[in-house]
């Protein structure tokens, strides 16, 4: 009976640190897409995604409609590079909620998004990824925006 409860806890112990070390794998790949786009390198942030990735965001209009947009990777890609140097943004993560089943995972991401160095929106990021030869890659992003209640 002993021997069965060591194996027990043995296998569970093995389990749960896989499951961290892939945690802090996503939110590494998520840290390295921000990294990126803060730097406006298109070329890391390209290589973290799979492919050219659906982006949507959600909005409520002045009238008070829910506005879905949506965006190829290589548009917003575009998007990016042609910032002006100039002009400072950044998008601050508040905090992760990581899930993880096998090859998926999908982050939650609270943010605060500022421009020119005043606060632009808030909202929610949720990432999702799939793990290929050990690495994560973003398949899908959405997001929220919103002016209200941000802090």
């Amino acid at each position: 009976m002993r021997f069965f409860l060591i194996a027990f806890l043995f296998g569970f112990s093995i389990a749960s640190n896989s499951q961290n070390s892939d945690i802090e794998h996503v939110k590494n790949t998520i840290n390295e897409f921000f990294d990126a786009f803060h730097k406006q390198d298109t070329t890391t942030m390209k290589s973290l995604a799979k492919g050219d990735i659906l982006m949507q965001s959600i909005s409520v209009n002045k009238e008070g409609h829910t506005v879905l947009n949506e965006n190829s990777y290589k548009d917003f890609l575009r998007n990016i590079a042609s910032i002006p140097k100039d002009r400072s943004f950044e998008e601050k993560l508040l905090d992760y909620s990581i899930q993880i089943d096998g090859e998926m995972a999908n982050a939650w991401t609270p943010y605060e998004f500022w421009y020119m160095e005043k606060l632009s929106h808030c909202g929610v990021n949720s990432f999702q990824l799939i793990k290929e030869n050990d690495k994560w890659k973003i398949i899908y992003l959405v997001d929220t925006r919103r002016r209200e209640g941000c802090k």
